[in-house]
């Protein structure tokens, strides 16, 4: 539809094509953007906002001000001889308010007694005559005139538009207010929008009045036929382009999109809409009803003849096809659609699960505990147990021998065997589903939880601790295979934005903040039960073990300590592990390359997560073999059985037993290295390399080194893993090295007597420098010429009680 650029109203439709609401071709097609076709939000509905010129002059609109005010009443036939007079009556100065429906005087005095209502104005306009008083609005009223005579010219024409507007703005408003004929209204709205448009002021208000007119108008008139709905929606687009719908205006397209998804409406219409949202949006929170207009038209793009694929180019077309996205609240503002979306899925149930009302009930004046439903019932399902396979179970007795290619005569022949589990007895067939209510399953949920927490520190259940996430979910075999069936459109809806969330998890730039927001697990407890989800949100979880940046796979852990993570809710035993440990042995492998507390989350898995370390290792799953390698090497396993244990496990399998022999090799040299004797004080050669390094520690004894000088040497990060076998080192000196973060990481970690350390021009961060506070033995640092600041270093002097000696000369710390 094309629409006159004067102002004017729209041409009419040619046969009315536009009004077709049940388009076969895929929409939002043609959204590349290198060739000529249609973008996405450019068709027929836009309407140029290129009214005034640009070089006419704009205006704010007038609330209030002060003004000469000078009433003459006369017949109109000697208004002229009037004006031209040299005697005119008395000017009185007003405050003058303009209200909604009139001009009224901060003073009600002399000719501002009373209130000028808008309708009692026959007309409007500025004075031009030769002889007439300067910076004049000539305002006619029945029986006379009304002049306002402002200070310069521009205040002048600021008066006489801002009247103008709030003219006319009083006269669409009483005619909008009672709508008799419906082709006359739909004129009036066009010839709304056309003056909002062509208006010389500016101000939020000169879009939005029009906007909450009409919004009004919908919500009073609610039996509108499609067509007036699809009629009245095209006239209003041009407004929408750069301001939000009013939220009964966002009702009424929430309805819209729900009832003819299909029409050109939805895709000519509210798709700038949208993109405007999600582009500009700053919290949804204020609006809620921005946000459902928003999770609406999604689900309305999903239900074209392409589907996802068309919500997939609607979410490309929001990133743009560059590889960093130009809008920064696009992403924020797709999850919280996202993730209000799938709580709206389970609404019912989480509602009733806290007994508190709903939306839905408290619009509908619901709030007393008394007037509430009872709790809904959930239908739980219980899938069938798979087929036991016909192979059979090692016994408990025998001993896994070690493959054929590993030398028999070096394995240890009085190493235990590893306990391999029982066979599992065979499950009796499942019952039909059954209906249960949800807070029934919630206290036993609680009450199993209580009594598994008791279990494992040796007390007694308690009643009053409040259960864990996961644990809420993995309380017993029987409640870990409960399913919540979710009726038809909701798991639709469940679907549909979880394929978002996978879709946001393809693009690099976006992969950081996705992560970061989804590190709590902001999902209902339900949702985390739906198998479908869980499997479509492993995708996602993929993604962030497979980045190699620390700010994407370090939110694989939980925000804080005491709470779970992805990492927990995707190993074996948890609630959505369906794959043997496969996920979970990527995220152990990309934590481990880059987890700077190594030892600590090496504690933290032989804790909770030895046994399906072990069971992976056994499978050849080459991560956990390196994990249970790095226990035995970092003594994090005390108990001798245990550690005979993973010994046993290590030599099962080739891959195994090599690494052990290797482990047991670099004891053997680390043993050699540490035994006492050699030199207290070793100085590498200038451009000497980490290999340089590795040979000279190789040749021999090294027990009694206690000062060792690496300055102006090419060595990195990766000599630390030499430098952590020295026992007896107390000085180490990196002047002018490569040496960086990493490197101070581990050395934190391990050489917990170091007394003096010198970081002089090495380009170590904030991030390795913090990692020293656990070195307490330090007390002279020198962090001269790096990148210290000041919030660091304050933290370290402050955990660092024995630190005397500091230089942090050249740092943003001086």
């Amino acid at each position: 539809m094309d629409f006159n650029s004067s102002g004017g109203g729209p041409n009419e439709l040619h046969n009315n094509q536009f009004y077709q609401c049940e388009e076969s071709k895929p929409l939002l097609g043609e959204m590349s953007e290198g060739n000529n076709n249609t973008k996405l939000g450019a068709g027929p509905c836009r309407r140029s906002l290129h009214h005034c010129s640009s070089s006419g002059m704009r205006y704010k609109l007038l609330h209030e001000g002060d003004i000469q005010v000078c009433v003459v009443k006369h017949p109109r036939t000697f208004l002229s001889k009037l004006l031209t007079s040299k005697y005119l009556r008395r000017w009185e100065p007003h405050h003058l308010t303009l209200t909604d429906s009139g001009l009224s005087s901060a003073t009600p005095t002399g000719y501002m007694e009373t209130t000028l209502s808008y309708s009692s104005i026959e007309d409007l306009q500025l004075l031009s005559w030769d002889n007439a008083p300067k910076y004049c609005v000539q305002l006619s009223i029945p029986g006379g005139t009304i002049l306002l005579q402002a200070a310069n010219s521009y205040l002048r024409d600021q008066w006489f538009h801002s009247l103008q507007w709030k003219k006319k703005i009083y006269k669409y408003r009483k005619v909008l207010n009672n709508p008799s004929r419906w082709d006359v209204v739909l004129k009036e709205i066009r010839a709304l929008v056309d003056m909002a448009l062509t208006s010389p002021l500016q101000d939020e208000s000169i879009h939005q009045a029009p906007l909450h007119i009409i919004s009004t108008l919908l919500a009073e008139n609610s039996n509108l036929s499609a067509q007036d709905h699809e009629n009245i929606i095209v006239a209003i687009a041009p407004l929408l382009e750069n301001n939000h719908p009013p939220p009964d205006l966002c009702e009424f397209f929430c309805k819209h999109c729900r009832e003819r998804p299909r029409s050109m409406v939805v895709i000519e219409v509210f798709t700038p809409v949208v993109q405007r949202i999600l582009k500009h949006n700053m919290d949804f929170g204020k609006c809620p009803r921005l946000r459902l207009f928003t999770q609406e038209y999604i689900l309305a793009l999903n239900e074209l003849n392409g589907g996802i694929e068309v919500v997939k180019k609607f979410i490309h077309s929001m990133h743009g096809p560059t590889g960093q996205c130009p809008h920064p609240r696009v992403l924020p503002n797709l999850v919280a659609v996202c993730l209000a979306a799938i709580y709206s899925c389970y609404e019912e149930f989480i509602n009733s699960r806290d007994n508190s009302p709903s939306l839905k009930e408290i619009r509908n004046g619901c709030q007393q505990q008394n007037d509430r439903k009872p709790p809904m019932p959930l239908r739980l399902l219980r899938p069938e147990p798979p087929p036991l396979p016909p192979a059979t179970i090692l016994p408990l007795s025998n001993t896994p021998s070690p493959p054929q290619s590993s030398p028999p005569a070096t394995t240890n022949p009085a190493a235990p065997s590893i306990p391999i589990s029982s066979p599992t007895p065979s499950l009796p067939l499942s019952p039909p589903p059954s209906i249960v209510n949800s807070s029934e399953i919630l206290v036993e949920l609680e009450r199993n939880n209580n009594t598994a927490n008791a279990k494992r520190k040796g007390g007694p259940a308690r009643g009053d601790s409040e259960p864990n996430l996961i644990d809420c979910l993995l309380v017993s075999p029987a409640l870990n295979t409960l399913s919540i069936q979710l009726p038809a459109q909701a798991d639709r809806v469940l679907g549909c934005f979880a394929l978002i969330l996978k879709m946001l998890s393809d693009y690099d730039d976006w992969r950081p903040a996705l992560a970061s927001l989804l590190q709590p697990i902001p999902f209902p407890k339900e949702a985390l039960a739906h198998a479908k989800f869980t499997k479509e949100l492993k995708y996602v979880i993929q993604r962030f073990a497979e980045d190699p940046r620390q700010e994407v796979h370090s939110c694989l852990l939980s925000v804080r300590s005491g709470k779970d993570g992805w990492f927990q809710l995707y190993s074996p035993g948890g609630v959505a592990c369906d794959d043997d440990g496969e996920l979970f042995a990527s995220m152990v492998h990309i934590l481990m390359g880059s987890c700077y507390k190594t030892k600590k989350f090496l504690l933290s898995l032989a804790e909770n997560k030895l046994g399906p370390c072990m069971l992976l290792a056994l499978r050849g799953n080459q991560t956990m073999v390196e994990i249970l390698c790095l226990m035995l090497e970092y003594n994090i396993i005390e108990n001798k059985d245990t550690q005979l244990q993973i010994i046993s496990t290590l030599q099962s399998t080739q891959v195994g037993f090599r690494m052990y022999e290797q482990l047991c090799d670099r004891q053997r040299e680390l043993k050699e290295l540490q035994r006492k004797g050699g030199p207290t004080r070793l100085t590498l050669p200038s451009k000497s390399t980490d290999a340089d390094l590795a040979r000279l520690l190789s040749s021999g004894s090294f027990g009694n080194l206690e000062n060792l000088s690496l300055a102006f040497t090419n060595v990195t990060s990766a000599c630390a893993e030499q430098l952590i076998k020295l026992p007896s080192l107390k000085q180490l000196n990196l002047w002018s090295t490569q040496f960086g973060d990493a490197g101070l990481r581990l050395l934190s970690e391990h050489l917990a007597c170091l007394q003096v350390l010198n970081l002089c021009e090495t380009p170590v961060t904030d991030a390795g420098l913090l990692a020293l506070s656990s070195m307490k033995s330090l007390c002279s640092l020198n962090m001269n010429s790096t990148k210290l600041t000041a919030d660091t270093y304050e933290d370290l002097k402050a955990k660092l009680p024995n630190l005397k000696d500091v230089d942090v000369r050249y740092t943003e710390a001086w």
